[in-house]
């Protein structure tokens, strides 16, 4: 799992060697920066101090209004449901196919030329960048609606996480295996498998349960735009105002998520344990594994009605959508798209200024070392479990049904979904924190704040900062899509020029919403690097 830590800010370095604290001169000038950045956001999409209390207040009165939940037409809600969950699975099945001879082209120490090295990072970045969700609009334009499209869409944005993370491991591998196998003569094919694979393979099991857990996530809103999946009966009944019915899907949806996280945690401990005495066990474990994700694969296969000569022949159909946004019209929209582009912009900028100070407090009961009592972490837990099941669109659904269509919906939706991701990171870094200086604060007679703000927050700063700034980079993301159910930012342009087929037009805007997602995560990183 080293690797996947490597991917999670703050989580790099836990576990290995203590924390490297922030440079004194940057961290407060960073503080000042965002404030001030977030008080300019804030001012330009018109969002209130309050509005985030007066947001909680207008949705717990449309809960009202949903309540009881029901569950129409159960059988086929358990059919999309069962959807989904294929979705998933076979999309992760084949990023990972697809991601493992790219990891080795992308790898430093394994690409056979720098050139090629330039090309499949490249390709592995515009993956990562791309919203999931533009993919399923074009292959949806493309291949008409059903699952298909989805199950490409979230293999393509998959790639970006699975091929990054996969080449790093190899980059991290022992350069001996490889030189005592070379030195017998094999090639290069014989030195990979031989002496590279097996020391990334642990960590590469860890990444692809990962990816299936967040992947199952973003499967349920792929039907609002005729991806298939259960996000389609949600949409429907929202656009209905079913209320109650809406409701219903969403609390399957999240006994889903949950229940695919608690499987994703068991299997990560059965396959990943730091110490395994028994090799025989292990093996097995992963055989087990290995038959399982196969059975499920032909499962999604079978269930879903994917001829397996479709996974290829897609190429063609979306190549010419694709094709058709080159040369891109930047004219067309004018100022409106860059309003916009810094609309999103802004979104992400308030939404994670609210979300940091709204998760730190969270963080800080749910974790285990530091919680002041059981009952306090077991409720923190849970809110960070309940809050994380729930995909930020759907979010965005409810506060544009609750406050009205505009950006302030987006703003609120991001900054509530902040909190079961920060938290998590920030909470699992506290809970890594090296023990010796908690006792020696509790040694002296140091109190429960005494020795939260003398050696837990310290210690913890780190990760804390890194993990705000990599939330930063996944709000800004987020909320290039959100226009799709009118909570502002450039997405809803988007959609529109995509649902009126002007091509060129959404060419345009794809390339600045690239830029922009691209610019912040090399932003965001370089300061991860001076900070943390």
């Amino acid at each position: 799992m080293s690797t996947l830590l490597t991917d999670r800010p703050g989580g790099d370095t836990a576990g290995t060697r203590g924390p490297r604290p922030p440079r004194r001169a940057m961290l407060p000038a960073l503080t000042l920066a965002a404030l001030v950045a977030t008080l300019v956001s804030a001012w330009s999409i018109e969002f209130a101090p309050g509005t985030l209390l007066s947001g909680l207040d207008a949705v717990g009165n449309l809960i009202e209004r949903m309540l009881p939940p029901r569950v129409s037409d159960p059988g086929r809600i358990g059919v999309l449901a069962l959807e989904t969950l294929l979705m998933a699975v076979l999309g992760t099945v084949l990023a990972a196919a697809a991601s493992i001879p790219l990891a080795f082209l992308a790898a430093r120490n394994t690409t056979p030329h720098p050139v090629v090295h330039a090309v499949a990072r490249g390709f592995i970045t515009f993956c990562r960048a791309m919203p999931d969700l533009l993919f399923a609009v074009l292959f949806v334009r493309a291949l008409g609606i059903g699952v298909l499209p989805g199950i490409l869409a979230l293999a393509l944005h998959s790639i970006g996480m699975l091929g990054k993370l996969f080449a790093d491991a190899i980059e991290q591998t022992d350069a001996g295996p490889r030189e005592a196998v070379r030195a017998t003569g094999a090639g290069y094919l014989r030195e990979m498998v031989n002496a590279v694979v097996p020391q990334v393979v642990p960590s590469w099991i860890g990444t692809f349960v990962y990816r299936i857990d967040i992947n199952l996530r973003m499967s349920v809103v792929l039907g609002f735009v005729g991806a298939g999946g259960i996000g389609f009966a949600l949409q429907d009944a929202l656009r209905g105002l079913i209320y109650p019915r809406a409701l219903g899907i969403v609390g399957i949806i999240l006994v889903m998520i949950a229940a695919m996280e608690v499987v994703a945690i068991v299997i990560r401990r059965m396959l990943l344990a730091p110490a395994q005495s028994n090799p025989r066990r292990d093996r097995l474990g992963r055989i087990a594994f290995s038959a399982l994700i196969a059975s499920g694969t032909v499962a999604a296969l079978w269930v879903l009605e994917i001829n397996p000569w479709s996974l290829f022949t897609w190429v063609g159909p979306s190549l010419e959508i694709f094709g058709r946004m080159v040369p891109p019209d930047f004219d067309a929209l004018g100022s409106d798209l860059f309003t916009a582009a810094w609309q999103t912009v802004a979104i992400g900028v308030v939404s994670t200024a609210i979300g940091a100070v709204l998760s730190i407090p969270v963080a800080i009961l749910a974790a285990r070392n530091v919680t002041p009592h059981p009952v306090l972490y077991w409720l923190a837990r849970g809110w960070i479990l309940l809050v994380r099941a729930v995909p930020e669109l759907i979010l965005a659904v409810v506060f544009v049904a609750a406050l009205g269509l505009g950006p302030v919906a987006g703003t609120c939706a991001l900054a509530i979904g902040s909190v079961g991701f920060l938290a998590k990171l920030v909470a699992d870094a506290i809970e890594e924190i090296d023990p010796g200086p908690i006792e020696a604060v509790r040694a002296v007679g140091g109190g429960w704040w005494k020795t939260l703000f003398a050696a837990v927050l310290p210690q913890a700063m780190p990760s804390m900062v890194g993990s705000t700034l990599y939330l930063f980079d996944v709000n800004v993301r987020t909320s290039t899509v959100l226009g799709i159910v009118g909570a502002g930012g450039v997405g809803f342009l988007l959609f529109e020029s995509i649902r009126t087929l002007n091509f060129d037009v959404a060419g345009a805007i794809v390339v600045v919403i690239f830029v922009i997602v691209y610019s912040i995560e090399r932003l965001s990183g370089w300061i991860r690097s001076q900070l943390v």
